[in-house]
């Protein structure tokens, strides 16, 4: 059932949940209004707006304004340029769909750990690379000291100066690095008795 044309002056109004409350001219009890009920207003509602309405019910039965109208301010043909924000707002609020996440964020929150599991194996599998590197290194240098000591260890000066008095490379090789006076090394190049060994 409607009544009588109505006025009273907007006291409250929640742009986002697009409703608020009217103080009646007549003394009674705030009025809950909708902003459907301005659907031919070209313009939102603001407070300290006159408010001319009519009464109704809700589905439970309480009262609010309905055919409503803000003084001063001309009607429209289309609810859409006005109550477009709170329809937006409303849906954003109520919408079942609202926690679900889109599938591109998904896909792309998956390749964010792949990229990292990636980086992990590489940076694990570079730092095994270094580690064997570093080992064969050793083992190489420890070589290259050990053959020395060896040689030294083996062969000693005994005052052989030519490479006729030698009986291998590595004999020759120890007399030219340690011993003085020796005549195998015609060319200065560090490798003794070129001919008689072949250089090895």
């Amino acid at each position: 059932m409607l009544t009588a044309g109505n006025k009273g002056k907007l006291v409250r109004w929640n742009e986002e949940k697009g409703y608020g409350f009217i103080k009646p001219d007549n003394g009674n009890a705030d009025i809950f209004i909708h902003i459907s009920a301005l659907r031919e207003m070209s313009r939102l509602p603001v407070v300290g707006d006159i408010i001319y309405y009519q009464t109704g019910f809700d589905d439970n039965g309480k009262i609010r304004a309905i055919n409503a109208k803000i003084e001063g301010v001309s009607s429209v043909l289309t609810l859409k340029p006005m109550a477009r924000k709170s329809e937006i707002t409303h849906h954003k609020t109520h919408s079942p769909y609202k926690h679900r996440t889109p599938k591109t964020s998904r896909s792309t929150n998956l390749i964010f750990p792949v990229i990292l599991i990636l980086v992990a194996m590489a940076a694990f599998y570079s730092k095994v690379k270094n580690q064997v590197s570093n080992k064969d290194d050793s083992k190489s240098t420890v070589r290259e000291i050990a053959e020395p000591i060896k040689a030294a260890t083996q062969f000693k000066c005994e005052g052989k100066v030519y490479c006729s008095d030698m009986h291998s490379y590595e004999e020759a090789l120890f007399y030219v690095r340690n011993c003085p006076g020796t005549k195998m090394d015609g060319d200065g190049d560090g490798e003794p008795c070129e001919r008689q060994f072949g250089g090895f």
